[in-house]
């Protein structure tokens, strides 16, 4: 817990809670978490697992936790057990130099913000808790740290077993060959200038605007007949059965983030039409692929669309030429060949509102 979460439990007045009570609160969520109380120093784990001391202080450090002195008591038996099961994967080539440095500090660094979050969270409600209840909020902190974390926990371990289903689909190509291929339109809508902006807001501020997002994302797929496949991050996934209503929802989407007096956010956005392969509720095959790297090149502010969604608005006789029909809703205009991963010389044409 940090120095601003202990002041959230307190209730943010000017009183400081007791120390010995909030230290007290700390030790028995620390046993909580880390199933007893530390008994090892970093030599004492080292040995007990059978890994030399450079390889466990370089996984601690890549984890982004603070390295402990060596006389300082600060590991647990669990610790020992990490070790173990890292050095059978380094073992068993799994975890090569190069990977292991990759994975292990993607695992400190979305581990690390995933617990500040959290740490925050329950300092809230404790807090709430407690002056609903007339108690102390370090009494109450314990508690509800041993009846919502396992379910935490849980819910995490499910969460990614269902990513690692579908990232392996997707690895796979076709993930399941008896799987009925239908045409669909992917689209993938990127924000433009995430990181700059998640940089400037606090953690609450950066929800709220993510949320406000995708809040009015989902009202404009779903008013248009479409369906979003997932979040990722910065990105959307949808699709739809009409490529017009693809390219409607992203230009609507470019048209709202172009607009200095809405909220929502600068955007850009590929989308390509053909067939599509479902599976445990994501979408794969060369379409999605096409979208994704449509979305890449696209140039802030604009909609990239493949041979697949002009041939379906305008007929495949029109796609050389690039010719828009006078009725159409939509200006699809041919953009310079694209060369991305994959694809060395892929058509597009930028799609615009008439």
């Amino acid at each position: 817990m940090t120095e601003q979460d202990a002041a959230g439990v307190d209730g943010g007045s000017d009183t400081a809670a007791d120390p010995e009570a909030l230290a007290g609160a700390l030790e028995e969520v620390e046993r909580s978490l880390l199933g007893e109380t530390p008994t090892l120093t970093t030599d004492e784990v080292s040995q007990r697992a059978g890994v030399p001391r450079e390889t466990s202080t370089q996984l601690w450090h890549q984890m982004g936790f603070a390295q402990a002195g060596d006389d300082e008591v600060a590991f647990t038996e669990a610790d020992v057990d990490a070790l173990r099961q890292a050095q059978e994967l380094i073992d068993l080539g799994i975890l090569s130099a190069e990977r292991q440095a990759a994975l292990v500090r993607t695992w400190g660094r979305s581990f690390a913000r995933l617990a500040e979050w959290q740490t925050s969270l329950l300092a809230t409600v404790a807090l709430e808790s407690a002056e609903a209840e007339g108690g102390d909020p370090t009494a109450v902190l314990p508690e509800l740290a041993e009846e919502v974390l396992p379910r935490v926990e849980a819910l995490q371990s499910y969460v990614w077993r269902r990513h690692l289903a579908t990232a392996g689909a997707r690895l796979m190509g076709v993930p399941d060959p008896s799987a009925p291929a239908r045409a669909q339109s992917v689209c993938f809508v990127d924000i433009v200038g995430y990181t700059s902006r998640s940089r400037s807001l606090s953690e609450t501020e950066l929800v709220d605007w993510l949320e406000g997002f995708e809040s009015r994302t989902l009202d404009l797929v779903v008013e248009a007949g479409g369906r979003i496949i997932k979040n990722i991050g910065d990105e959307v996934l949808l699709v739809a059965d009409d490529p017009a209503a693809a390219v409607g929802v992203a230009l609507e989407m470019v048209r709202l983030g172009a607009d200095d007096g809405d909220d929502f956010p600068a955007v850009r956005a590929g989308i390509a039409h053909g067939e599509v392969v479902s599976r445990l509720g994501d979408v794969f095959g060369p379409t999605v692929n096409i979208a994704s790297r449509l979305t890449s090149a696209a140039h802030p502010g604009t909609v990239l669309v493949d041979r697949g969604v002009h041939e379906a608005l305008h007929g495949a006789e029109d796609s050389e030429g690039g010719h828009d029909p006078d009725g159409s809703a939509y200006s699809l205009r041919r953009v310079r060949r694209i060369s991305v991963k994959g694809y060395s010389r892929l058509q597009a044409w930028r799609a615009k509102p008439r």
